[in-house]
């Protein structure tokens, strides 16, 4: 297998992330594999790639979520929970979403499936009224974000095994909405509280990783050690002062995992210069 580089990104809309200067990234990158995730927009909207061919899932939800893979060459195959829904009890209520998309690449026996994982919130228990950026919501985004964990580890160690049948290794990437470790949140003691880095989330990270299925690319060839962080809020100087957190992973299945070289966040120079309230994740393979 010859060296290829694979970048997940959240674009936060793609057409304001073209305006402020996406293309120019993806030309000056070239990676071979980009997954997208929140596109925003209509299928017809997205546009075309320069020098990629494009697998989209816009979703049903106006202006919400949507995903996409951009290839160098056609995929030998496209999979949306549109076109094959998802087998796991519990991901009917997400299939139309814009939440998932997998490709089989053509010049190389690897299966990338790109994730928008949904955002959560605080248990009701937690929710204090006037303590809270949003306004409480009894947990029901919360409970939506267990029931999508507990079905998608499910499905996702289905696909795994069918690439796995298949003679091909797997890699999970996009904005999975959960830091891991104490080393992907800046101020992690607080963000204990925080959706993203609760407990149950951190345990639910635990449960789809391991030796044999699959392993955090960056966490492997970073070290145990603070960031790369991806993400930073728009207020404020989280941006100027580094204060964010690692939500966007690559998740590899172990023998591909094995052949990563290096992991490199773009994150942009200056806060007037950002193409997104995350940065691109870019790890690249070797032989």
């Amino acid at each position: 297998m010859t060296e290829f580089s694979v970048a997940s990104f959240n674009v936060n809309g793609i057409r304001a992330a073209r305006r402020r200067g996406f293309d120019t990234w993806l030309a000056d990158r070239a990676p071979d594999v980009v997954g997208i995730q929140e596109l925003r927009c209509p299928e017809t909207e997205v546009g075309e790639f320069a020098g990629y061919e494009a697998a989209v899932d816009v979703g049903s939800v106006a202006g919400r979520n949507g995903v996409a893979l951009l290839t160098r060459i056609s995929p030998a195959a496209v999979r949306t929970w549109v076109t094959h829904p998802p087998k796991a009890r519990g991901l009917k209520e997400f299939a139309e979403q814009g939440r998932y998309i997998e490709v089989d690449l053509a010049d190389r026996a690897v299966t990338v499936a790109c994730l928008y994982l949904p955002k959560g919130g605080l248990p009701a228990e937690r929710q204090k009224s006037g303590g809270m950026r949003d306004q409480p919501d009894g947990g029901v985004k919360y409970e939506r974000k267990q029931r999508f964990f507990a079905a998608f580890a499910r499905e996702l160690n289905r696909n795994r095994l069918a690439a796995q049948r298949e003679g091909r290794e797997f890699l999970l990437i996009g904005d999975l909405n959960v830091a891991h470790t104490e080393h992907d949140v800046t101020n992690w003691r607080a963000a204990r509280a925080m959706d993203g880095f609760l407990p149950e989330d951190r345990a639910w990270f635990d449960e789809i990783l391991g030796s044999r299925r699959l392993v955090d690319v960056v966490r492997r060839v970073h070290g145990d050690r603070p960031g790369p962080l991806t993400w930073w809020s728009w207020a404020g100087a989280s941006f100027a002062k580094d204060v964010g957190w690692r939500v966007d992973h690559q998740l590899a299945t172990p023998g591909l995992a094995a052949r990563a070289r290096s992991v490199v966040v773009d994150k942009e120079p200056s806060a007037a210069e950002r193409l997104s309230d995350h940065a691109p994740l870019v790890v690249t393979f070797g032989e």
